[in-house]
């Protein structure tokens, strides 16, 4: 493990979003004991989705989509930690209208490897038998302007967007972690926190730590991490920002738990059923 004062910090990206922030904070700024130093960039879900599935040894640590670790549990390990998974905090396809079938029409996603894509198209194997027609990638902070202006006929939207559409003038039509949670039981996973397995046991081991440490301090002194937050939010209400860490960063940032790795488990044991990722290694998911 890299000390503290090593003069190579570990690199990490992760999103700009208020979760993220808060939750890394402590950590980025030297205030967990014996942590390494952290060398941060900042990148959207599909950006870190692309690196991790290329193997890339440019980031030992990445936030990614839990949907993308069929492809990339090789070389990284899955902490039990730090990530996004949760309860009442799915993803959401808004419309224009309210009630539009959306049967050959044309949505935006945030990422064909992301989580919330994944959702999506579980969702609708079991309740669009036609299918859509044409998914299209977008940056998820374009979407819903995609969807009101009529570029796409629907958007596939996440985070903070479950409470701004409606300034928007948008409309929900289908939440995908009620299809979820309804159909499994299970909380639902959106983001995960992997890093390379060459960095040895050990190495992981005190990463889990130190992410679990920087997540209770931020819990502890939430004020310590507000500059952090309002510095990346892009610009989001205060108010927003902190709806949008209060939902993602929650018991199962701390600690995934039995019921976390019950939902990551069941995630991509039924998207691998349904021929949508490929099967993983039995322990494959487990902690060195």
């Amino acid at each position: 493990m890299r000390s503290s004062n090593n003069a190579e910090p570990l690199k990490i990206a992760y999103s700009p979003c208020p979760n993220d922030t808060f939750v890394f904070d402590a950590w980025a700024h030297g205030r967990v004991p014996g942590a390494p130093a952290l060398d941060v960039t900042f990148a959207d879900i599909d950006v870190t989705n692309g690196i991790a599935e290329r193997g890339s040894a440019e980031l030992d640590v990445l936030k990614v989509s839990y949907a993308v670790l069929p492809w990339v549990l090789e070389q990284y390990a899955l902490l039990p930690c730090g990530g996004a998974l949760g309860r009442g905090c799915g993803p959401l396809v808004l419309t224009r209208e309210p009630g539009l079938d959306l049967t050959g029409r044309t949505v935006a996603v945030p990422s064909e490897r992301s989580t919330a894509y994944l959702l999506f198209r579980l969702w609708a194997a079991d309740v669009l038998p036609g299918g859509v027609g044409e998914v299209v990638v977008l940056p998820f902070h374009e979407i819903m302007a995609a969807v009101r202006d009529g570029s796409v006929d629907a958007g596939l939207v996440i985070h903070e967007a479950r409470f701004t559409y409606q300034d928007y003038g948008l409309h929900r039509l289908a939440d995908m972690g009620e299809h979820w949670e309804s159909t499994t039981g299970l909380p639902i996973p959106l983001g995960a926190i992997i890093a390379r397995r060459s960095l040895g046991a050990e190495a992981l081991r005190a990463l889990a730590e130190a992410a679990r440490t920087s997540v209770r301090m931020a819990w502890a002194d939430p004020e310590a991490s507000r500059p952090y937050v309002r510095a990346h939010a892009q610009e989001l209400d205060p108010a927003v920002a902190d709806q949008h860490i209060g939902l993602y960063v929650n018991e199962f940032t701390a600690n995934l738990g039995e019921a976390g790795y019950a939902a990551v488990r069941g995630l991509l044991t039924r998207a691998a059923a349904e021929g949508l990722v490929p099967a993983i290694a039995p322990g494959a998911l487990d902690f060195p």
